[in-house]
């Protein structure tokens, strides 16, 4: 497995000025689709009643980061550094689009599933470049396979508000401002916005489809592990805390589900990643985790929507 992976790491993506605009597009576009179930309200609620969103935050942006670093260093021998890397980056995004989505499929706590999403995508201006940077420069140097790669949090930080922070005011706004529009737009724009971001990962590999086609028994097996990880420790998190079932449903679709798209464009950035890396591994994991998460959340959805918990609101007794 690891003499694979070390050829899919030789792979150089080169993306033309052209496609990382549009790539960068693609990821506003998609923000904006979330912004528009985004209202200031939700945030004064979450203010209100922060503990169950706490608690979310705390599996998506301390937890999860954390049993991924524990996992590439226990898969050290099995595993490459840009494959590695690319787990560490995918834990260090946001949650993602389709997780609210996902939510109402599985009759889970919608209304907290929006709850975290308003708050992890703000909280993520802060935490993505800072949980990628510190996890990644700590895995660096306790890899003798990889020289120390140095992250500036900055760059990352500049490219996160452009990507997330922008699209999500726009968002924000326009749904105050044009609310009966917003009602009409939004789920086909969510829609349209899930079938740009599979098809631009479709047409982006193109070129190196032979590749994906060849070690893709690989990929899906770590992916499937990490996406597994993700969705249980959001599980068990939720569960520590003592939360209902319900909102430990919740909680798990909110880490399970990453905004992997926002990871591929912060991998395609030259003045974070140089593009002297062989960081194909890392591309195709990311690439990869846009689609497979969509796939098991909505199957773990389905299941628990057939198998709905008996108390829906009241929590756990202590």
């Amino acid at each position: 497995m690891h003499e694979d992976l070390l050829l899919l790491d030789s792979i150089r993506l080169n993306f033309s000025q052209a496609s990382l605009h549009l790539m960068n597009i693609t990821i506003g576009f998609i923000m904006f689709g979330v912004a528009l179930d985004i209202k200031w309200g939700q945030f004064k609620d979450v203010l209100k009643n922060p503990r169950k969103v706490i608690v979310g935050l705390f599996a998506q942006f301390l937890i999860l980061p954390a049993i991924t670093f524990l996992a590439v260093w226990l898969l050290g021998g099995f595993i490459t550094p840009s494959v590695a890397f690319g787990m560490l980056l995918v834990a260090s995004c946001p949650g993602g689009n389709v997780s609210n989505f996902i939510s109402s499929v599985a009759k889970a706590n919608v209304a907290l599933s929006v709850s975290l999403t308003a708050a992890g995508t703000v909280m993520a201006l802060i935490f993505t470049p800072l949980n990628f940077a510190f996890w990644g420069k700590l895995y660096s140097t306790t890899s003798p396979l990889l020289r120390p790669i140095i992250i500036d949090p900055l760059d990352m930080f500049r490219t996160v508000i452009i990507l997330l922070g922008i699209p999500v005011v726009a968002g924000i706004l326009f749904s105050q401002k044009l609310p009966r529009l917003t009602d009409k737009i939004k789920k086909p724009i969510k829609t349209l916005s899930i079938l740009v971001f599979v098809a631009f990962v479709v047409l982006a590999f193109r070129n190196n489809y032979g590749y994906f086609i060849k070690y893709i028994n690989w990929i899906l097996i770590i992916v499937l592990i990490h996406n597994s990880m993700a969705l249980i420790s959001g599980y068990l998190t939720a569960s520590v805390f003592r939360l209902n079932r319900i909102d430990r449903r919740t909680i798990s679709i909110e880490t399970g589900i990453q905004n992997s798209g926002l990871g591929l464009v912060l991998l395609f950035n030259p003045k974070i990643f140089p593009p002297e890396l062989n960081m194909g591994g890392m591309a195709f994991i990311a690439a990869w985790w846009g689609i497979w998460h969509i796939l098991a959340g909505l199957g773990l959805a389905t299941f628990w929507s057939w198998a709905r918990p008996a108390k829906e609101i009241e929590p756990i007794p202590s």
